[in-house]
């Protein structure tokens, strides 16, 4: 109280103007705080700071905010406001992203269509307009942050791991990426990428400044070896782009984590929920619709939506769907390395990302320009679009050969004269190839929706090839007239992205997205044989090879490079031995021990000569510990003042990596320490874990 007195009156001296009443006022206040242990927190710093202008009202808003705090934590936690804060945030985020890119896509649909009957313009057009927009993306994401490019997934893996790695959360590298992103979806499907991956990694970096808002509420320090905002952010990422909350969170536990927590399962679905909301919400007072409906508009008929006999030949595009996920996986895994080991695509990707990105736009539009190879691939439409159309339940190879009767989208598909099986085929045989080239682009960008449609329009020219065979009767007979081949092109979708990702969430998400529940049973069964088909042999999935190619330290994909990585012996690749203290310690040695070491727990051993290991103490009894000895003047023990924790985990030098790994991300535990029949080897913490794993990952 004199303290505050003394700059209360020094406040005084320098502003005369004041009423005499002020200070009486404010020492009112400071004595209410007093009595208000929970807001004294929050106001004292506040009024000490008299330099600070507007100090009433400023006051006066912080009293509101305290109030509004307790009104709002009596109801539920803080970090629940949290959750859904994250979800409408991701929503907006999403909504406004998509939004840009509409009106870009439309000023370059609307500048091609002015230049018609002048074919080299539209060829400029078309060609040199994705590529200054991905030469843009790979330039400023290179310059601004060079974290931003790719997709993002396998960083968020990593970091949901425990492993920390601060540059892909940072504010700079949410601006870079969300532009970046803008830029390459507005290449619209000459480039032919997607945003899901990236918008995940979005998602993670909102998801974390909120997690450090809340904690600032809450006023807690406990740290979290892995923060629940961003488990809760991986799914936020696929519910706000697609507004599909279930497959979201299914997401999230496939891919994102190695292990999920059940604790993790009402904040996930509760902030995923109100993501989806927003995103329909905003949808619908954009003028796209008229009430909450799925993002993808089909008719499938309801009454028989498929036969019986029927799933026999959904197992069989399910077979089908593997095969070709393991062809595309191979030049996948191909390229990557390519990349990195070729000297001229190195030097390009390492010092002219935006000259690279530039030519190999350019090149993909030269490929798809309308009056060449074009026609052929329905070039003139978007992601949206052609997934549209693809999932159109009417026949297109009896449309076809009726001139009277064009259906919409068959127009775009037939625009060249050629038949759909031969459009549809080299739309599949182009687009992979092509989307394995556009994934050595250096710039932010997804990859899940455009597998997502290859896998649609390879399920499309198989359900087309039924339809025309059964309507002549002669082989499946007359009674399978009625065949559904967007039926077919849904399942191919799930089953191929899903073989492609190694796992199930894409057939929650086709259900999702077209509101198709009637087939849900054949997408599964399809989705369950591609998976099946690509997890044999223990192959890499997508996000694997990245990772691999990246060299994260994230085991789940190291060891299908390496499936005798994770059984190394922890005393093998353990580093330096840890700073220790024995039982007898003086001050002197406690203070070399907290200046030497940055970890929260330090061991105590029984005598550095025995190595015998107690246990541990905390860093902060340390310092106590050392303030008491200052203070009384005395040279106290360390097992006389501070109290020695017992290890609930203690390792073995010959316990394998795996098992470290595993216990270090299922317990949240910050320290394991490594003891040969009791005597003290060494420890494990996150960062060592992080060292191990990319000392291992430079030796595949």
């Amino acid at each position: 109280m004199d303290i505050t007195a003394q700059k209360q009156a020094g406040a005084k001296k320098k502003n005369s103007d004041e009423s005499p009443g002020r200070e009486t006022d404010e020492e009112n206040s400071i004595q209410e705080q007093e009595n208000q242990s929970e807001t004294s927190h929050y106001r004292i710093p506040l009024l000490l700071n008299p330099w600070k202008p507007c100090r009433a009202p400023r006051t006066a808003v912080k009293e509101w905010l305290l109030k509004l705090k307790c009104c709002l934590g009596s109801v539920c936690g803080i970090e629940w406001y949290g959750y859904a804060t994250l979800g409408i945030l991701t929503a907006v985020l999403s909504f406004l992203m998509d939004f840009i890119v509409a009106m870009l896509l439309r000023a370059h649909q609307w500048l091609y269509m002015n230049l018609e009957g002048n074919i080299l313009l539209q060829f400029l057009c078309w060609t040199l307009y994705p590529a200054c927009l991905c030469a843009l993306a790979a330039t400023f994401s290179h310059n601004i942050c060079p974290f931003s490019t790719g997709s993002g997934v396998p960083e968020v893996r990593t970091m949901l791991a425990g492993f920390e790695m601060p540059h892909y959360l940072s504010l700079t590298n949410m601006f870079a990426k969300f532009l970046g992103l803008i830029c390459t979806l507005a290449a619209g499907s000459t480039v032919f990428l997607g945003k899901v991956g990236p918008f995940v990694h979005l998602s993670t970096m909102l998801g974390a400044y909120l997690d450090n808002l809340c904690t600032l509420i809450q006023g807690s320090t406990k740290e979290k070896a892995v923060p629940e905002m961003l488990v809760v952010a991986a799914g936020d990422g696929v519910a706000s782009c697609f507004g599909a909350p279930v497959s979201g969170v299914l997401f999230s536990v496939e891919v994102m984590c190695s292990h999920f927590a059940l604790k993790h399962y009402c904040p996930c679905f509760f902030s995923a929920a109100c993501g989806a909301l927003t995103f329909h919400l905003l949808s619908m007072w954009s003028g796209d619709g008229e009430t909450l409906q799925a993002l993808f508009k089909t008719n499938f008929p309801t009454a028989l939506p498929f036969y019986p006999l029927e799933i026999l030949l959904f197992v069989f595009l399910g077979l089908l769907c593997g095969a070709v996920s393991c062809c595309y996986l191979f030049c996948h895994r191909w390229i990557l390395n390519f990349t990195k080991t070729n000297t001229f695509v190195l030097k390009m990707l390492t010092t002219e990302k935006g000259l690279y990105s530039g030519l190999v736009v350019f090149f993909l539009a030269l490929l798809t320009f309308p009056h060449s190879a074009g026609q052929y691939m329905a070039s003139k439409y978007t992601t949206k679009q052609l997934l549209t159309s693809l999932l159109d339940s009417r026949q297109w190879s009896s449309q076809s050969h009726n001139a009277s009767v064009q259906l919409e989208p068959l127009l775009e598909w037939s625009s060249s004269g050629a038949p759909v099986f031969l459009s549809l085929t080299v739309f599949l045989l182009m687009k992979m190839w092509m989307l394995v080239l556009a994934c050595t682009l250096p710039l932010p960008a997804g990859y899940f929706m455009p597998v997502f449609v290859c896998g649609a329009a390879l399920g499309r020219l198989f359900g087309e090839g039924v339809a025309y065979v059964s309507s002549s009767g002669a082989i499946l007979g007359q009674q399978w007239g009625s065949v559904n081949p967007g039926g077919y092109a849904l399942a191919g979708a799930a089953a191929f992205s899903g073989a492609v990702t190694h796992t199930l969430s894409p057939v929650l998400l086709a259900v999702e997205l077209t509101g198709q529940f009637s087939h849900a049973v054949p997408i599964l069964l399809s989705a369950l044989l591609a998976n099946s088909v690509a997890r044999s042999g223990h192959r890499p999935s997508f996000y694997d090879a990245l990772s691999i190619s990246k060299k994260l330290p994230y085991l789940p994909s190291l060891k299908k490079a390496c499936p005798r990585l994770p059984s190394t012996p922890v005393g093998r690749v353990l580093g330096v031995k840890s700073v220790q203290l024995q039982k007898a310690a003086g001050p002197a040695e406690v203070q070399r021990a907290v200046n030497s070491s940055t970890e929260a727990q330090i061991p105590v051993v029984d005598s550095h000569d025995s190595q015998i290991l107690l246990g541990f103490v905390l860093r902060s009894e340390l310092q106590m510990f050392l303030h008491h000895c200052r203070n009384q003047k005395v040279e106290g023990r360390l097992d006389e003042v501070c109290c020695i924790h017992p290890t609930s985990v203690l390792l073995s030098p010959h316990n394998t990596v795996k098992e470290a790994y595993s216990i270090l991300s299922a317990a949240g535990a910050q320290t394991l320490f490594v003891a040969d029949k009791g005597r003290l080897v060494g420890h494990i913490t996150w960062s060592e874990m992080k060292r191990i794993l990319e000392t291992l990952a430079a030796e595949i």
